[in-house]
């Protein structure tokens, strides 16, 4: 096993019609407004940008992002990353209902030396990071959707 290599999947269902989340989440440079973890998005040109998140862990990530896939009939937005995390990530935004169901895969190998050097001990708390930012992503986006008035 490599213990740098991660794949994470989180579901968010929310109350927004699925074009509406579709819309906020191609909008990468508006994600430090309403995802607290993501600190910075600089754009380079209309296909990628710089993106730095730090969690509850003392530590940031920067990665470059580049569109990989962007399909908004299918609902699909995908990136390919590089820098201290190398892989891909991928929206996937579907109608639930009267709101819709988003589902988030990363497939990822960390690249920074000291969380090279802490994975084995580290893996449980890395994943627990991931964790509460995406649950704080999900709270931050439906809030956002909503207007700014408190989401569920």
């Amino acid at each position: 096993m490599d213990w740098n290599h991660y794949r994470f999947r989180s579901q968010w269902a929310l109350p927004a019609p699925a074009p509406d989340v579709y819309r906020a989440l191609e909008r990468i440079e508006d994600y430090p407004r309403w995802w607290p973890q993501v600190r910075e998005v600089t754009r380079r040109d209309d296909t990628s940008g710089v993106l730095r998140v730090r969690s509850l862990l003392p530590y940031d990530l920067t990665t470059v992002l580049r569109e990989g896939r962007r399909d908004p009939a299918a609902g699909v937005l995908e990136v390919v990353m590089s820098g201290d995390m190398e892989g891909w990530a991928r929206w996937t935004v579907a109608s639930h209902g009267s709101g819709s169901l988003v589902r988030y895969d990363q497939e990822v190998v960390v690249g920074k030396p000291l969380l090279r050097r802490l994975a084995v001990p580290g893996r449980p708390l890395f994943q627990a990071n991931h964790r509460l930012m995406m649950r704080a992503g999900r709270r931050g986006l439906a809030a956002h959707l909503a207007g700014g008035r408190q989401a569920v």
